[in-house]
């Protein structure tokens, strides 16, 4: 629909199109009955963006095809404030460097960056009549109020600088010095949002309207932070960057609570999508491809469990780097990497302090460290302390595709297996005269994934078939997984579900020879692991005949 055919109730479904909550509902409708909505959207310039700033910008598009007046901020001042998140010589360059990624984003997902104003915080947070305002609210607001308001925005620390307690404040007063009729922001902002409800009218200032989008959830299911590596993507990771933390997100099968490649669709991509469908392509034998054009539909399937994780991931990745490709192609010059260097420059390490000089960090200095002497009164051994291990291990169903003998060794096969990879797997197995060839071909089995790579007599095994085994007299059962198990389900063990599997055990760290110490049969056949049984989403995994027997 055009913007100009746009009517009222029009543009407000738009507007509100995702968010979370509105606060002054009432007010949004009045002035879109006379007028255009005037609005702004803030961005402290800390650290690197990231992905999820997709999710902000594709509600700007929204406020722009309504007919809003869109006004982008970067707020320079707020990130030096907040516990000095952007060291004061570092502020221009990353201030510098938000513009350009920003504008690189809004390019990416065709918004004409024309009908944006773009503003620096201290274009206008260091003139006379703002400071004095700055002034009049520290003689108004109480030590509480300035702490709550900042709680879920500014970083909390045990001894808070002034500084922190000043932001909710300039932020609040940023509405009346941008003009506008609302502030746009994330939910983890509804307190700053409240206090500039109730501090604004005491300078004589109307309230504005408040407008909240859901937050993301980060890579491994909690708030995608720009501070935790492990949680957020880059916006100028690599292709194989962004492929690998995507393997690495939390998607459990069946869960849409908290699922951050879920909410990523429905936050970013369909709105995005130009006709408005999000296509999975798969093998015709895993479903065939299929394509959606709601997210109802998507996370119905997902629960449903007919919607495999895998093949989530490798249609969100497809759509996530067209996304980033424009943005990284920007960034692909000397200038800019350039200026990269200078924002967020690398620490080096220096043999000992120079006299007078300080050093410049990329977050933090060493005068904000807290260290002490401390006495150790008591050691135990942690209660928990083998469950660590358990849940790095990366155990899979797969499916043996052909067997054949190992060129330079009797004892050895040489297997391909589907794992529900990009390309099947090759794995070496010791199975050679116990087992029958023909026997294993098409046959389901749990394959432990995560070891390293390691050549057996010139052929390089890339994971590893999990076994029942007795030693006298000598015999050997695969582990057979539930019936209707398909390649790729995840195998874990009872009451250790959650957590992620590390990319890979480190042979130093004897990881998997620990754990394997305790894997074994039971009395019933039962896989099972300090008395926790092996299983996947559809039950119990169990070897044919073999009890109370090592697991190899």
């Amino acid at each position: 629909m055009a913007e100009g055919s746009m009517s009222p109730s029009d543009k407000f479904e738009l507007i509100k199109r995702n968010l979370q909550e509105i606060i002054g509902e009432d007010r949004l409708l009045s002035i879109l009955k006379e007028r255009d909505l005037k609005i702004y959207w803030g961005t402290a310039t800390t650290g690197k963006p990231h992905v999820a700033y997709f999710v902000p910008m594709a509600k700007v598009a929204d406020f722009l095809k309504a007919g809003c007046e869109v006004t982008i901020l970067f707020a320079d001042l707020h990130a030096y404030l907040d516990n000095m998140k952007a060291p004061w010589e570092l502020l221009a360059f990353r201030t510098q460097y938000y513009e350009g990624v920003i504008k690189a984003m809004l390019k990416s997902i065709g918004v004409p960056l024309e009908k944006l104003k773009f503003v620096r915080g201290t274009e206008y947070q260091l003139s006379k009549e703002y400071t004095l305002d700055v002034y009049k609210l520290t003689s108004m607001v109480t030590e509480h109020d300035a702490k709550k308001a900042g709680a879920e925005v500014v970083k909390q620390v045990d001894h808070p600088l002034l500084s922190g307690m000043l932001y909710p404040g300039l932020q609040a007063l940023d509405e009346e010095y941008l003009n506008v009729d609302a502030q746009f922001g994330g939910v983890d902002q509804r307190k700053i949002f409240t206090f500039a409800e109730k501090y604004l009218p005491q300078l004589g200032y109307k309230k504005r309207i408040h407008l909240m989008n859901p937050m993301v959830p980060g890579l491994t299911g909690t708030k995608m932070s720009a501070s935790d590596e492990d949680s957020k993507i880059d916006l100028l990771d690599s292709a194989a960057q962004v492929e690998k933390k995507l393997k690495k997100a939390f998607c459990e099968p069946g869960n849409v609570k908290d699922n951050p490649v879920l909410s990523f669709v429905k936050f970013v991509l369909l709105p995005l999508s130009h006709n408005a469908e999000f296509t999975v392509q798969r093998p015709d034998e895993f479903g065939g491809t299929v394509t959606f054009t709601n997210y109802e539909d998507i996370e119905t399937a997902f629960e449903e469990e007919k919607l495999h994780p895998g093949d989530l991931k490798k249609a969100v990745l497809s759509y996530l780097n067209k996304l980033m490709d424009p943005v990284r192609k920007d960034f692909d010059t000397p200038e800019q990497k350039k200026l990269i260097s200078n924002a967020y420059p690398t620490v080096k390490k220096k043999k000992g302090p120079k006299s007078g000089a300080a050093n410049v960090t990329d977050e933090v200095t060493p005068a904000r460290l807290d260290l002490r002497v401390g006495k150790i009164l008591k050691v135990e051994k942690h209660p928990e302390a083998d469950s660590l291990y358990v849940e790095t291990v990366d155990l899979r169903v797969g499916k043996i595709l052909k067997v054949e003998k190992h060129p330079e060794a009797d004892s050895l096969y040489v297997e391909t297996v589907d794992l529900r990879e990009d390309k099947p797997r090759i794995v070496i197995s010791g199975l050679a005269g116990l087992v029958s060839m023909d026997s294993l071909v098409d046959k389901l089995g749990v394959f432990l994934c995560n070891l390293k790579p390691v050549k057996m007599r010139g052929v390089e095994s890339q994971a590893m078939l999990m076994c029942a085994s007795r030693d006298d007299p000598k015999a050997v059962e695969l582990l057979d997984p539930p019936e209707g198990s398909a390649p790729g389900d995840r195998v874990y063990f009872e009451d250790h579900k959650d957590g992620t599997p590390d990319d890979e055990l480190k042979p130093k760290k004897k990881v998997w020879e620990q754990l394997q110490a305790d894997l074994r049969v039971n009395a019933d056949c039962l896989a099972e692991w300090q008395d926790c049984l092996m299983m996947t989403k559809l039950g119990k995994i169990k070897c044919s005949s073999l009890k109370s027997v090592p697991i190899k």
